[in-house]
């Protein structure tokens, strides 16, 4: 057997995938045959690589097909059900779990029920939330301070579940993987906020693969926390465009915004709400959603919002409060444009709501598929510079904070006059009140609610989005910070 270059075949599958227009193919069902006939007359992969890139795309459409409930079902050969997979039989799979029930236990009946449960309505091999000993983590290091949890990195002896061998009736893993470790914070607690947090983890991860991978939970031996496991990604978002913000068109800008859009529309359907979006933790929340709007901003534009100020520092404050937003880059589409600017406008009322921004992002990014990319090649980096740039990859930028203003204006949307005025002198000019002080409790105090500041947005864009705008009524499950997005 030859070699097969992974890398080739990766691309490939994404420039299939990517190249498929959603106009003519318009359900999963015309996508994967199209994506298949063209994997199979590509003239740059050997036959293996071709068969590796069609298992790719046989598990993907499996595990949709089982989501949806939805395809030509057959009999399997195993347990005479009609199953929807065609690379396994969903029900074998779900039963070889539950087989297996007696033979772990995490020592908590809730964490045993929760994890039981997913795996009960576990889509396909390679999607399986577990129990994971801690004995089975090798090399466990500290990697950083998240927003609200401490973050480790570790190597999974075993692995994931990878796929279903039919003649022993198993499943097969992986073998060793690269691991991310979030600790779950007060879990001996009695509100159980924890336990919340792991159920908003798993729940979500097990239906949706937009939502990167979560492993499962095990528990530190030495101090009794739980931890997440999760997949680990290769980079954020915000260092994804530093990398490759040059070769990115307009299509793919439009691709990036709508997967994450699509992401948050689906994490909303499920009834449960991110607490931290931003595009280092690309993540999403209750009360407004001026936050996917500074993300439409940064993937136009390949910047962080006002990165001449320090984070959460008054002068910022005082700026979002009257209207200011970051400058619209050059050449941007206009359904783009006036998208982005509804999204985070002063009014809540204005704002469009999630189902609502999801089906506008949708039908932008179709309309632009059959539109050569050469019309819409960003000129960015020619004609749009940051005044006074500043490196804005320090990890403080990635780290979310909550602080607490008091007596501030209502804020307001501002006049074109006053944004060409900002835009056009340094960033310094704003004239902040003797008093702002006043505005401030602390600029180092964190708190337990969002004040009102966060309903215009922070840096880290930690606010919180409802499509009806009255969060007082929302008992929906709140997800965490830490749940990330895959768009990639």
């Amino acid at each position: 057997m030859t070699t097969i270059r992974r890398d080739l075949v990766s691309a490939t599958v994404n420039r299939v995938c990517f190249s498929t227009d959603f106009n003519i193919h318009t359900d999963t069902h015309k996508r994967y045959k199209f994506r298949k006939q063209t994997i199979l007359a590509d003239k740059l992969l050997t036959n293996d690589e071709k068969a590796e890139a069609i298992k790719y795309l046989d598990e993907t459409y499996d595990r949709n097909k089982v989501l949806n409930n939805s395809g030509t079902k057959r009999i399997c050969e195993n347990c005479n059900k009609e199953c929807l997979a065609t690379l396994y039989c969903e029900y074998c799979v779900r039963n070889y779990l539950q087989e297996n029930f007696k033979n772990w236990s995490s020592g908590n009946d809730d964490i045993d029920d929760l994890i039981q449960k997913c795996q009960m309505e576990s889509l396909g091999p390679a999607n399986i939330v577990e129990w994971i000993p801690y004995s089975n983590l090798d090399n466990v290091k500290y990697l950083t301070k998240g927003g609200f949890s401490d973050i480790y990195t570790a190597n999974w002896i075993n692995g994931y579940y990878r796929e279903w061998d039919s003649k022993k009736q198993q499943l097969k893993r992986l073998g060793i993987h690269k691991v991310v470790l979030k600790k779950l914070e007060n879990v001996e607690s009695a509100n159980k906020n924890w336990f919340e947090e792991a159920k908003s983890h798993l729940t979500i991860s097990n239906k949706r693969a937009s939502i990167a991978r979560c492993f499962g939970l095990t528990q530190d031996i030495l101090s009794g926390n739980y931890m997440i496991v999760m997949m680990k990604m290769d980079m954020d978002l915000r260092k994804y465009l530093q990398v490759n913000y040059n070769r990115l068109t307009w299509k793919e800008k439009f691709r990036i915004a709508y997967e994450i859009i699509n992401a948050l529309y689906f994490v909303h359907k499920e009834e449960a709400i991110h607490r931290d979006l931003h595009s280092g933790n690309i993540l999403y929340s209750q009360f407004n959603d001026t936050c996917v709007a500074i993300l439409m901003w940064e993937i136009s534009s390949g910047y962080s919002p006002f990165i001449n100020y320090e984070c959460y520092d008054c002068d910022l404050v005082m700026i979002i409060i009257d209207g200011i937003r970051p400058e619209i880059v050059p050449g941007t589409p206009l359904e783009y444009k006036n998208l982005m600017e509804e999204c985070w406008d002063a009014d809540p009322s204005n704002r469009p709501d999630i189902k609502e921004l999801d089906k506008r992002m949708e039908k932008i990014y179709l309309e632009y598929q059959s539109i050569p990319n050469e019309l819409y090649q960003s000129k960015v980096k020619n004609n749009f510079e940051i005044k006074n740039k500043t490196n804005y990859t320090s990890s403080s930028l990635h780290k979310s904070k909550l602080y607490q203003f008091e007596n501030l204006p209502e804020p307001k949307n501002a006049t074109e006059v006053e944004l060409e005025a900002f835009h056009s002198k340094s960033y310094d000019f704003i004239n902040i009140p003797d008093d702002i002080d006043d505005y401030a409790n602390s600029n180092n105090q964190k708190i337990d609610e969002i004040s009102k500041i966060s309903s215009i947005f922070k840096d880290d864009y930690d606010v919180y989005n409802n499509p009806n705008l009255h969060p007082e009524e929302q008992n929906e499950l709140k997800i965490p910070d830490g749940l990330f997005l895959n768009i990639f």
